[in-house]
Protein backbone atom coordinates (compact mmCIF):
# COMPACT_ATOMS: atom_id res chain seq x y z
CA UNK A 1 0.00 0.00 0.00
CA UNK A 2 2.58 2.51 0.92
CA UNK A 3 4.04 1.73 -2.42
CA UNK A 4 1.43 2.49 -4.04
CA UNK A 5 1.24 5.10 -2.55
CA UNK A 6 4.77 6.28 -3.22
CA UNK A 7 4.42 5.53 -6.84
CA UNK A 8 0.88 7.19 -7.65
CA UNK A 9 2.72 10.59 -5.74
CA UNK A 10 6.09 10.19 -7.72
CA UNK A 11 3.64 9.84 -10.78
CA UNK A 12 1.84 13.19 -10.35
CA UNK A 13 5.18 15.33 -9.13
CA UNK A 14 6.85 14.28 -12.45
CA UNK A 15 3.47 15.32 -14.26
CA UNK A 16 3.92 18.78 -12.87
CA UNK A 17 7.57 18.87 -13.24
CA UNK A 18 6.51 17.80 -17.02
CA UNK A 19 3.74 20.46 -17.32
CA UNK A 20 6.00 23.37 -15.91
CA UNK A 21 9.47 22.64 -18.06
CA UNK A 22 7.33 22.33 -21.35
CA UNK A 23 6.29 25.93 -20.94
CA UNK A 24 9.89 27.03 -19.22
CA UNK A 25 11.92 29.34 -21.13
CA UNK A 26 14.55 27.58 -22.72
CA UNK A 27 12.17 23.84 -22.62
CA UNK A 28 10.70 23.23 -25.83
CA UNK A 29 9.03 19.66 -26.44
CA UNK A 30 7.35 19.32 -29.96
CA UNK A 31 5.05 16.14 -31.42
CA UNK A 32 4.85 16.05 -34.92
CA UNK A 33 1.49 17.63 -35.02
CA UNK A 34 3.02 20.78 -33.18
CA UNK A 35 5.70 21.48 -36.20
CA UNK A 36 4.67 24.02 -38.05
CA UNK A 37 6.26 23.82 -41.48
CA UNK A 38 7.20 27.53 -43.85
CA UNK A 39 8.82 27.98 -46.78
CA UNK A 40 12.98 27.48 -46.40
CA UNK A 41 14.77 30.48 -45.97
CA UNK A 42 15.35 32.60 -49.77
CA UNK A 43 18.82 31.21 -49.56
CA UNK A 44 17.80 28.02 -50.44
CA UNK A 45 16.35 27.05 -53.83
CA UNK A 46 12.72 27.28 -54.03
CA UNK A 47 10.38 24.20 -52.93
CA UNK A 48 11.34 23.61 -50.12
CA UNK A 49 10.17 23.61 -46.22
CA UNK A 50 11.26 24.50 -43.18
CA UNK A 51 10.30 24.17 -39.28
CA UNK A 52 12.37 26.10 -36.60
CA UNK A 53 12.14 23.56 -33.77
CA UNK A 54 14.63 25.38 -31.56
CA UNK A 55 16.72 28.76 -31.02
CA UNK A 56 17.05 31.34 -33.57
CA UNK A 57 19.39 30.56 -36.93
CA UNK A 58 19.28 34.20 -37.68
CA UNK A 59 20.96 34.70 -34.38
CA UNK A 60 23.79 33.65 -32.58
CA UNK A 61 23.39 30.20 -30.44
CA UNK A 62 22.13 26.76 -30.86
CA UNK A 63 19.69 25.98 -33.03
CA UNK A 64 17.68 23.17 -34.35
CA UNK A 65 15.47 23.26 -37.91
CA UNK A 66 13.74 20.70 -40.11
CA UNK A 67 13.92 21.11 -43.66
CA UNK A 68 11.62 18.95 -46.40
CA UNK A 69 12.66 18.73 -49.44
CA UNK A 70 10.18 17.62 -52.28
CA UNK A 71 11.01 14.80 -54.47
CA UNK A 72 14.00 15.90 -57.25
CA UNK A 73 15.32 18.78 -55.30
CA UNK A 74 18.42 19.57 -55.21
CA UNK A 75 21.12 22.48 -53.51
CA UNK A 76 24.22 23.43 -55.69
CA UNK A 77 27.67 23.31 -54.37
CA UNK A 78 28.32 25.32 -50.85
CA UNK A 79 29.90 26.16 -48.01
CA UNK A 80 28.86 26.95 -44.48
CA UNK A 81 30.70 28.90 -42.10
CA UNK A 82 30.14 26.86 -38.88
CA UNK A 83 29.58 23.33 -38.39
CA UNK A 84 26.35 21.32 -39.62
CA UNK A 85 25.05 18.15 -37.61
CA UNK A 86 22.03 16.32 -39.94
CA UNK A 87 20.10 13.50 -38.84
CA UNK A 88 17.75 12.02 -41.69
CA UNK A 89 14.33 11.88 -40.69
CA UNK A 90 12.78 10.20 -43.86
CA UNK A 91 13.38 9.32 -47.15
CA UNK A 92 16.91 9.54 -48.69
CA UNK A 93 19.36 12.36 -48.22
CA UNK A 94 22.20 12.71 -51.08
CA UNK A 95 25.49 14.47 -50.29
CA UNK A 96 28.57 14.73 -52.46
CA UNK A 97 31.77 16.45 -51.58
CA UNK A 98 32.99 19.17 -53.97
CA UNK A 99 36.17 17.31 -55.30
CA UNK A 100 35.84 14.27 -54.42
CA UNK A 101 36.11 12.01 -57.35
CA UNK A 102 33.38 9.57 -55.60
CA UNK A 103 29.68 8.83 -56.21
CA UNK A 104 27.52 11.09 -54.23
CA UNK A 105 26.41 9.25 -51.04
CA UNK A 106 22.57 8.04 -50.41
CA UNK A 107 21.95 8.57 -46.56
CA UNK A 108 18.25 7.01 -45.91
CA UNK A 109 16.60 7.64 -42.66
CA UNK A 110 17.99 7.45 -39.75
CA UNK A 111 21.81 8.67 -40.96
CA UNK A 112 23.62 10.85 -39.38
CA UNK A 113 26.15 13.24 -40.68
CA UNK A 114 28.07 15.85 -39.24
CA UNK A 115 30.03 18.59 -41.73
CA UNK A 116 33.32 21.20 -40.59
CA UNK A 117 33.14 24.61 -41.52
CA UNK A 118 33.90 25.53 -44.97
CA UNK A 119 33.40 21.73 -46.30
CA UNK A 120 31.58 22.39 -50.13
CA UNK A 121 29.44 19.64 -50.97
CA UNK A 122 26.30 19.53 -53.08
CA UNK A 123 22.56 17.87 -51.83
CA UNK A 124 19.37 16.73 -53.00
CA UNK A 125 16.35 14.29 -52.65
CA UNK A 126 15.32 11.88 -54.89
CA UNK A 127 11.72 11.39 -52.88
CA UNK A 128 10.70 13.54 -50.51
CA UNK A 129 13.00 13.86 -47.62
CA UNK A 130 13.05 15.54 -43.87
CA UNK A 131 16.19 16.10 -42.39
CA UNK A 132 16.99 17.84 -39.11
CA UNK A 133 19.95 20.11 -39.49
CA UNK A 134 21.55 21.21 -35.79
CA UNK A 135 24.24 23.99 -35.91
CA UNK A 136 25.08 27.14 -33.94
CA UNK A 137 23.46 30.74 -35.78
CA UNK A 138 23.71 33.02 -37.27
CA UNK A 139 23.22 30.46 -39.96
CA UNK A 140 24.83 30.87 -43.32
CA UNK A 141 25.12 29.63 -46.94
CA UNK A 142 27.80 30.22 -49.69
CA UNK A 143 27.28 28.97 -53.27
CA UNK A 144 30.25 28.17 -54.61
CA UNK A 145 29.17 29.94 -57.92
CA UNK A 146 27.03 32.85 -57.44
CA UNK A 147 24.52 32.37 -60.40
CA UNK A 148 23.55 29.57 -58.29
CA UNK A 149 22.12 31.61 -55.30
CA UNK A 150 18.90 32.00 -55.30
CA UNK A 151 18.70 35.37 -53.78
CA UNK A 152 20.15 36.64 -56.50
CA UNK A 153 17.60 35.11 -58.99
CA UNK A 154 13.72 36.14 -59.37
CA UNK A 155 12.04 33.36 -57.04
Amino acid sequence: MKLTLFLLAAGFVLTAYLASAHDAPGHKMLTPADIAWAPAPPSLPPGASAAVLYGDPAKEGLFAMRLKFPKGYRIPAHTHPKPEVITVISGTFRLGLVGDRGPVKAFPAGSFVAMEPGLAHFAGADEETVVQLNSTGPWAITYLDRRDDPRTMAR
